[in-house]
């Protein structure tokens, strides 16, 4: 492991890289930006920095467009029904994002008068903004000193210093050895500079070494071992839970319901199911019918993967579901389901 890097020098190959090679994403204040007189936008900022959890550049981009689309300022989020904002999430994943989303909007429109903390204790104290939102949004928004560690962060600081504490043990370390690095003096060009690097060179299996600023100084390239950091425990397998899910038709659409707020996907629509668990248990029907077998669909969460068999059969006028309600097929594309439930209703059109 090295110790021995001068701070200053990093700072200076990294920013000189990143004027010449950062990227321009459309939330972003580049230098030259900020040279013609540009100005930040906490809203917008804060809306990619959440959407940007567990999501890449590319997938989060058009739904950041289609948000400042229909909801302009903070204040027309925060208004917006909680079951539409949902809704236009649907895609995006970990919807309790959503949700923080909603419920962080309303915090600030309602009482902070519409304005997004400039401190770090203020940004942490919002709904769903974590140690990293909150450094990220102090450099990116607010152009104050922060050290953003995200996992590119991460893989780019044990790769320089070839730590060999794994992953997750090894992060107060990875966040003391960045914060040494960090700018004081530009410290919204830093951040957005070492999320670049970990993003667009030190690359998780092909890193770009020879475009790298910091090739010079980075251990694991001198070593030319820099896939295996960071270090990281075996995996454990996934385990794999089951169920059935009940795919209801009637004249008057298919029949959805709303999941608890709380848990897994919570405050999304769903095709009805049985409990998802890893021992195969017999699912009971929500009513006699003739129903067909439209086959098993996967899909894959964060601890575990998901196989649902799906059942198909077509409600008569006189059955009434407990809970939930119809919707017409054609407004499915406006319904907040989550991608494991388009599939199920996929699976029905075969």
């Amino acid at each position: 492991m090295t110790t021995d890097l001068d701070s200053t020098a990093l700072q200076k190959a990294l920013l000189g890289w990143y004027d010449r090679s950062g990227r321009s994403l459309p939330w972003r204040i580049r230098p030259e930006d900020r040279e013609k007189g540009a100005i930040a936008d906490p809203y917008a900022i804060w809306l990619s920095e959440i959407m940007l959890q567990q999501t890449t550049v590319p997938h989060a981009t058009p739904y950041w467009y289609r948000f400042l689309e229909l909801w302009p300022q903070v204040g027309d989020l925060a208004a917006a029904p909680r079951e539409h904002v949902m809704r236009e999430w649907a895609g995006l994943g970990y919807y309790a994002r959503a949700r923080n989303l909603h419920a962080c909007a309303r915090h600030v429109a309602e009482e902070l008068d519409g304005c997004f903390p400039d401190t770090l204790d203020g940004l942490r104290a919002l709904p769903g903004v974590g140690e990293y939102t909150a450094n990220a949004i102090l450099a990116a928004a607010f152009n104050r000193p922060a050290n953003v560690v995200d996992g590119n962060v991460e893989r780019v600081i044990t790769r320089l210093h070839r730590l060999p504490t794994p992953m997750p043990k090894a992060k107060p370390e990875v966040r003391k050895l960045a914060g040494e690095i960090a700018s004081e003096d530009r410290p919204c060009d830093y951040a957005q500079a070492i999320m670049d690097l970990g993003a667009t060179v030190c690359s998780p299996r092909n890193p770009d070494c020879p475009s790298c600023p910091w090739q010079s100084s980075c251990a694991a390239r001198a070593e030319g071992d820099m896939h295996l950091y960071p270090v990281k425990l075996p995996k454990r397998a996934k385990p794999v839970r089951t169920g059935t899910a009940w795919l209801v038709r009637s004249e008057r659409g298919i029949w959805l319901r709303q999941r608890p707020d709380s848990g897994l996907l919570g405050g999304m629509m769903e095709v009805p199911s049985s409990d998802w668990c890893e021992d195969a248990v017999p699912a009971e029907p929500p009513f006699r019918a003739e129903w067909t077998d439209r086959g098993e669909i996967r899909h894959v969460f964060t601890h575990f993967e998901l196989r649902l068999q799906v059942k198909e059969a077509r409600a008569d006028g006189n059955w009434r579901p407990n809970d939930g309600v119809w919707v017409a097929e054609g407004d499915l594309k406006q319904a907040a389901l989550p991608s494991v439930m388009r599939k199920v209703i996929a699976a029905g059109r075969i």
